[in-house]
């Protein structure tokens, strides 16, 4: 049994390969390939404001990509292979690695956002055919947990156009001196170079990710509707009083200390009329969840 952690979550995994690595190839062609955040969005009444977050883990539903034509531009500029590891997802930063664990047979893959998506509301992921068929999906929404791959994340934010570091760079430059004092064991400007070099070549492709799926415990879990996240456990009272729930305290990363649930919900169709209804009572922020 080996220990897995990612953005400094550490799950124990049992590693079996069932299906072989192939080797990385970069993508034939690519259209302003960039970072990207991007404008807050509604889809079927429900807002997404994305945004940068590089503690990311979460729990809901998957689906797969349908909708997308194979060569299509996705919204940080890759080219859409319904072959592809990659996947869409409402809010976080574009592109961004995660990895991503069927909880009903313990399935898990290592992807790449690269889209905004999905547009049917209550679902967390909108996954190729191709990821979706190592994880062993089905038409029906599968129950994931997504997990970011916080090294691989950041990289893209610091190397990409349109990344952060971006305000950084353009700052204009005096004429200052300055000498390495004190330098971190292991570091050389070496270092530094090869990742400037990541960086201005980083706009012309990006590496496929290696089709790869690994075998971990299959934990299940339960549908709930999480009707909003507060700082306050007064706030969360209110919001579980308008949707027909509880207060919880929340024990994930995420912004706020107090959860307002309602739940469970033996299927993904009573889950969804439970989202219904708490949208219809002005709820917009709520979503699906896994518990």
């Amino acid at each position: 049994m080996k220990s897995v952690r990612f953005c400094g979550t550490t799950g124990l995994l049992l590693l079996f390969p069932l299906a072989g690595c192939q080797m990385q190839k970069k993508s034939e062609q690519v259209a302003n390939l960039h970072f990207e955040t991007g404008p807050a969005w509604k889809s079927e009444g429900i807002w997404h404001y994305p945004h940068m977050d590089f503690s990311y883990q979460d729990t809901g539903l998957a689906v797969i990509d349908h909708r997308r034509k194979a060569g299509s531009v996705t919204a940080d500029g890759e080219i859409y292979d319904p072959q592809g590891m990659t996947a869409s997802h409402p809010f976080l930063q574009l592109p961004a690695v995660v990895v991503v664990r069927n909880l009903d047979n313990g399935r898990y893959v290592r992807i790449r956002l690269n889209d905004r998506g999905p547009t049917h509301r209550g679902r967390l992921l909108s996954v190729t055919p191709r990821v979706a068929s190592l994880l062993g999906m089905t038409n029906e929404p599968a129950r994931v947990e997504v997990i970011e791959d916080v090294p691989a994340s950041r990289s893209f934010a610091e190397d990409l156009p349109g990344g952060p570091r971006v305000a950084i760079d353009t700052a204009p430059v005096g004429d200052v001196k300055s000498e390495v004092l004190d330098r971190p064991l292991g570091s050389s400007g070496q270092d530094a170079q090869a990742s400037s070099s990541a960086g201005n070549g980083a706009s012309s492709s990006l590496m496929q990710l290696p089709v790869n799926v690994m075998q971990g415990y299959a934990t299940g879990g339960t549908l709930w509707i999480e009707l909003g996240r507060f700082t306050g456990r007064q706030y969360a009272a209110l919001a579980a009083q308008r949707g027909g729930g509880t207060v919880w305290s929340a024990t994930t990363p995420g912004s706020g200390r107090w959860l307002a649930l309602t739940g469970p919900f033996a299927s993904v169709a009573e889950a969804d009329a439970a989202l219904d209804r708490a949208v219809a009572v002005g709820l917009t922020g709520a979503r699906i969840v896994v518990r």
